[in-house]
C-alpha cells in the first residue's frame, strides 16, 4: 500500500489480542470511531480455536441466487488481486443477494487456494460449507453455514463493501476472530499496543479488587478511582 505506515511485524503483533480488545484500544486511539467500523451482527467462525487474523482488505461483491446476467470478473483476476505480497491479505466479500448466503463461495477448494496464495482468511456476510474439509489454518468468519454454492459468482472486485455494518475499502487493515471484525485505521496500527497495555492495567485494578474477599460496592468505588476512566 502507498505510504505504508506499518510493517508485517506490526500486524503480526496485533494477532496476540482478540478483536474486542482491539476495539477497546481503538476507543483510546481514535475515539471518534467508537461506534463505527466493526461488524454489528452475530457471525459464525469456521474454527473458534484459530488465532485472530490481521491483514489488508481485498474486497469483492458476490451473488449466488441466480446465474450471471452479463460479464463478470474472472476467478483468475480475483486470485491475482487477493494474493498476498509484502503484507498478509484478508478476503472481504459482501454477498448482495436479497438473502445473503444463498450460495456459498467458500468451501474446500476456495479455502485451499486462498490459503496457498497467502491469504490469512475471509470475512463475509455470506455462507460457507465443507466444514470438515476446509483448509487447516484458514479462518472464515461468515454469516452462516450452507450446503450449496448455487450460482455463486463474483460481481465486482476492489470495491467498497459493507459486512454487517462494517464498511471497508481496498487496503483497509482488518482484524477478525470469532467475535466479528473491525477496521483499524492505518495511523492506529502502531499505536494500539501501548493503548491496549494502558487499558489492561486499568482493568486489572478493577478485576483484582472484584476478586478480593469482602468485595463491595464501596470497594468498587475505590477501584474505579484508582483505575481512572475505563469503558
Amino acid at each position: 500500500m502507498a505510504d505504508q505506515k506499518f510493517t508485517r511485524a506490526d500486524l503480526e503483533t496485533l494477532r496476540q489480542w482478540d478483536t474486542p480488545t482491539i476495539c477497546n484500544g481503538l476507543e483510546l486511539v481514535v475515539p471518534e470511531r467508537r461506534a463505527v467500523g466493526f461488524t454489528v451482527e452475530p457471525m459464525v467462525a469456521a474454527d473458534r480455536k484459530l488465532p485472530p487474523i490481521v491483514g489488508l482488505a481485498r474486497t469483492g461483491l458476490i451473488r449466488g441466487k441466480e446465474a450471471p446476467r452479463g460479464p463478470i470478473p474472472s476467478r483468475e483476476d480475483w486470485y491475482d488481486y487477493v494474493a498476498a505480497g509484502d503484507l498478509p491479505t484478508i478476503a472481504l466479500i459482501q454477498d448482495i443477494d436479497d438473502r445473503p448466503g444463498y450460495g456459498a463461495f467458500w468451501g474446500e477448494v476456495q479455502s485451499t487456494v486462498h490459503l496457498h496464495l497467502g491469504v490469512a482468511g475471509c470475512v463475509t456476510n455470506g455462507s460457507f460449507r465443507d466444514l470438515d474439509m476446509l483448509a487447516p489454518g484458514f479462518q472464515i468468519v461468515g454469516g452462516r453455514v450452507g450446503p450449496s454454492h448455487a450460482h455463486v459468482h463474483m460481481v465486482q472486485m476492489r470495491c467498497d463493501v459493507n459486512i454487517f455494518g462494517m464498511v471497508a475499502h481496498h487496503d483497509d487493515v482488518i482484524h477478525s476472530d470469532y467475535h466479528g471484525a473491525v477496521v483499524i485505521p492505518a495511523d492506529a496500527v502502531t499505536k494500539l499496543p501501548a493503548a491496549i497495555d494502558l487499558i489492561t492495567r486499568r482493568e486489572k485494578v478493577i478485576l483484582d479488587m472484584a476478586r478480593t474477599p469482602g468485595f463491595s460496592a464501596a470497594k468498587m468505588r475505590e477501584a474505579l478511582r484508582a483505575a481512572g476512566e475505563i469503558h
